[in-house]
């Protein structure tokens, strides 16, 4: 009787999604035919004009259900989480490949997928799998100033192997350190605002949207110039973050803290060292990429096209794309073959939050096609013009969306405003405070939520792998609310209001 009553429960539910599918599949229809005048809508620029504000509906269904069903039914997501990636880009592709035509949904699906994910989840796992070869042994204390110290250290890091490389490379030496603490949630929180982002400000390698300005004209060096920017947010939140730490430690009963107390009894060594030379392989392919980006061998001066190789349509996947993730997943193979086991084991490494990561973003990427789209046709008509307006509207889309394209956006939209000096770019010159209003919108408040930046989710899987319990998605929110919108604030009156 229990089946039965299960199974017609099921069907009832099953019965009203399709339903609620299919009306929201035949709104969504016939909007975007009428957006479209009813006929074939201009590809590109045009496809964000004709596309309804609506449209990104299954994208926030997808952030939704990664913020609500951990929560609820954490067991069932562990196990469909894919199939709910899966469902809501399906929910957005379909009733766009009817309304738009199949040929304008397959370029933008083979773009966003090809262009945009593939390279990005090879970098990701390129350096989670080379950064969990590499275990740092040692009686390393989880006390306060050693915290500090590796928090610190890892900031610093992260504009020389990206924030993502930083992370993947001391999350679990952190993790370990505080092992037999009871409240080690906040350290793995100051880790996600300070490493995981904050710290890939000063250089193009250290985020992705910085390496875009690089690609554009921005000099190499130039975002050395956030160092003063960096510098305060660093020892602000530091700060805080000590305090909290040491309050938090002395309330540990004895037997909590780390074994090792504040002394450190076996001296640290570094094993798996010769994964430091594929992590430097790494971070050269991403380099390299960016140089050969106007090389003459892969670039077509007369038109702006970059050589590679033909795909759909006029869509072509370049040579010196093609080159970096050649060299990644090379780099990578090898870490894994030439790397001991027992190592790998001593680092709790396994596969399973990069292969979390992989699963949602690529709905995450899809879905959020509309989204960019829109941005992109319609963000000169925000009516951005100061610095502090750029600062927050960059910074508060790069929360949610995708912080490269977003940074590329407003990046378009500051070269458009026609700065008589400035930072001369191929989008056109940009006052230099509004370019570092940009630029630090996106890197520093990619913080702001889980899916702001992807190290900050993969660094939440790795702690909860090891069975720290992290604060949900709105949880989380709640943290960046408290620390880092305050910090923001700071950061505008100083440096964003003249």
């Amino acid at each position: 009787m229990r089946n039965v009553i299960t199974k017609k429960h099921f069907s009832i539910r099953f019965c009203a999604t399709l339903a609620l599918v299919f009306t929201v599949l035949s709104a969504f229809v016939s909007d975007c035919v009428f957006a479209s005048g009813g006929g074939e809508p201009e590809i590109s620029h045009a496809l964000g004009n004709a596309l309804p504000f609506w449209s990104v509906a299954p994208f926030a269904g997808l952030l939704l259900s990664i913020a609500i069903f951990p929560l609820v039914k954490a067991h069932w997501w562990e196990k469909h989480l894919f199939k709910v990636s899966i469902f809501w880009s399906l929910l957005f592709f379909i009733p766009f490949a009817i309304g738009f035509g199949a040929e304008t949904a397959l370029l933008e699906l083979i773009e966003i997928v090809l262009l945009d994910y593939l390279p990005f989840i090879i970098l990701l796992w390129g350096l989670f799998a080379v950064s969990g070869g590499i275990v740092l042994r040692g009686d390393l204390a989880g006390t306060p100033k050693v915290n500090l110290l590796m928090l610190l250290i890892g900031t610093l890091l992260a504009s020389w192997v990206g924030t993502t490389g930083a992370s993947m490379l001391l999350i679990r030496p952190m993790i370990r350190a505080n092992a037999h603490r009871k409240k080690k949630a906040h350290i793995i929180v100051f880790f996600i605002f300070l490493v995981s982002n904050m710290g890939g400000c000063l250089t193009p390698v250290g985020d992705p949207p910085l390496f875009l300005g690089f690609l554009r004209g921005v000099p190499f060096f130039w975002t050395m110039r956030l160092a003063p920017l960096l510098l305060l947010n660093i020892v602000i939140l530091l700060v805080v973050f000590y305090i909290m730490d040491r309050r938090l430690y002395k309330k540990e009963e004895p037997e909590t803290r780390s074994p090792a107390g504040s002394e450190t009894k076996t001296p640290l060594s570094l094993a798996g060292a010769h994964n430091l030379i594929f992590l430097a392989v790494i971070v050269g392919s991403v380099i390299l990429s960016g140089f050969t980006s106007s090389h003459p061998s892969f670039y077509d001066a007369n038109t702006g096209v970059l050589f590679g190789v033909p795909v759909y349509n006029e869509t072509i996947l370049p040579y010196n794309s093609i080159l970096q993730m050649a060299l990644i997943v090379l780099a990578g193979i090898l870490s894994v073959v030439t790397t001991k086991r027992e190592l790998r084991k001593e680092n709790l490494f396994t596969w399973g939050p990069i292969k979390e990561v992989g699963q949602l973003f690529i709905g995450i990427f899809i879905t959020m096609i509309p989204a960019l789209a829109i941005l992109n046709a319609r963000g000169a008509e925000l009516g951005l013009a100061s610095p502090w307006q750029f600062f927050w509207a960059t910074g508060a889309l790069s929360s949610f969306l995708d912080n490269a394209p977003t940074y590329l956006v407003f990046m378009t939209t500051a070269g458009s405003l026609g700065a008589a000096e400035g930072i001369a770019t191929a989008v056109g010159a940009i006052a230099p405070q509004i370019l570092i209003a940009i630029s630090a919108g996106a890197v520093f408040m990619g913080a702001n939520t889980y899916i702001g930046n992807a190290p900050n989710f993969m660094v939440r899987s790795i702690a909860e792998e090891n069975e720290i319990k992290m604060p949900s998605f709105f949880g989380y929110m709640g943290w960046s609310l408290c620390f880092l919108i305050p910090l923001f604030v700071i950061d505008t009156l100083i440096f964003f209001i003249n």
